[in-house]
């Protein structure tokens, strides 16, 4: 939720209670209002709907503001809710209780500051509310990609072993060279798909690690823009670093499949140029989003490049930028099968000495659509 301002949804059956609230923090806050359930809940259900915490009153006319309470944790968990109360009786408090996880309950009249301090505290609980549930669904994303990227080497890799077992059984009639060379043959196979598995493992528990370490980023609708400003607001990035990243916008496109995935992607992509930049002496990393023959996000960074040998191997081994066991981020082998997955690819650039540049292809948008 940071680099924008938070959202409240404020629900009274009182027009001039309803215009109170808003002047009152407006400044600090954007502000929806209902004047009941029913409308609150047909804001909620709207698809662009970027609700942080909802603030409702007690007693209205029709459905209470328990009822909004109770289906609204039931329905959007994520949204911080306070309740507003005239009549802090103990029936009140006692069915606010009982109805959901209540952040806070403000008594009228409403005090500005008291309003404001609730709503400061409020925001920062939704926005780690958003943080973990972004986190989340980033490893769900990624639990479903690993399940799939790892089944056809496991196939296969089982395949062989029942193929040497069954020649094995029956190597009394073979004259032996043609069986060693079958198994000298399902070995090799055997071996860099175990390999690949291992890889592919190893990048799934860095994800995990990252999304403990560095939330995913809030994509604000999947688009490619706000997806990197969302990196960046998130990015534990040292002091200094943000002062050498610059972005520039030449288009904008949504990433309509797996926006957690390629986002874990781009923040792999970020890392690997910070790491590729520590000790440089004018450090620069530029991060583009643009639209040509097919949407595309690059980043490249002013680094000391990438040796030849290595970079022929980045997209068909599994080995890091940095051909180092320890590098930081996802080994690009496992990138560029994310990016396949849905139909694009990693393009990998560098002249060594003096840059790297990485190149995210998205599906051509009317194939995308179709």
């Amino acid at each position: 939720m940071s680099g924008r301002v938070p959202t409240v949804l404020y629900v009274d059956d009182e027009e001039m209670a309803r215009k109170y609230f808003a002047r009152a923090v407006e400044n600090e806050f954007a502000v929806l209002t209902a004047p009941g359930v029913d409308e609150a809940l047909e804001i909620l259900a709207q698809p662009d709907s970027d609700i942080d915490v909802l603030v409702t009153d007690y007693r209205m006319p029709g459905r209470v503001g328990g009822e909004l309470l109770r289906q609204v944790e039931r329905d959007y968990p994520h949204l911080v809710r306070i309740l507003v109360t005239a009549y802090a009786d103990k029936d009140v408090l006692l069915e606010t209780i009982n109805g959901g996880d209540i952040f806070r309950i403000l008594e009228k009249p409403l005090d500005t500051g008291v309003v404001r301090d609730a709503l400061r505290l409020a925001s920062e609980n939704a926005r780690e509310r958003a943080m973990r549930r972004q986190s989340l669904l980033a490893i769900e994303e990624t639990v479903a990609f690993l399940a799939h990227e790892l089944n056809t080497p496991l196939a296969t890799i089982a395949n062989f072993a029942r193929n040497i077992q069954r020649r094995m059984q029956g190597q009394a009639e073979d004259n032996g060279l043609p069986l060693r060379a079958d198994i000298g043959n399902a070995a090799a196979h055997m071996n860099d798909n175990a390999r690949y598995c291992l890889s592919v493992l190893a990048s799934f528990v860095e994800s995990v690690k990252r999304a403990s370490a560095v939330p995913a980023p809030r994509p604000g609708g999947n688009m490619a823009q706000q997806m990197v400003g969302a990196l960046l607001d998130v990015y534990p990035l040292a002091p200094g670093q943000r002062d050498i990243i610059e972005v520039v916008a030449q288009g904008d496109f949504a990433v309509r499949a797996s926006p957690n995935c390629v986002a874990l992607v781009l923040s792999s992509l970020l890392s690997n140029a910070l790491r590729a930049l520590q000790g440089h002496p004018a450090p620069r990393i530029r991060i583009t989003v643009g639209v040509a023959d097919r949407p595309y996000i690059i980043v490249e960074d002013n680094g000391p490049g990438i040796a030849p040998a290595l970079l022929n191997r980045l997209l068909l081994d599994p080995v890091s930028m940095h051909g180092s066991e320890g590098g930081s981020g996802w080994g690009l082998i496992f990138c560029n099968r994310v990016m396949q997955s849905f139909g694009g690819h990693l393009r990998v650039q560098s002249e060594q000495g003096c840059s790297t540049t990485v190149t995210m292809n998205f599906p051509d948008l009317e194939k995308e659509r179709a």
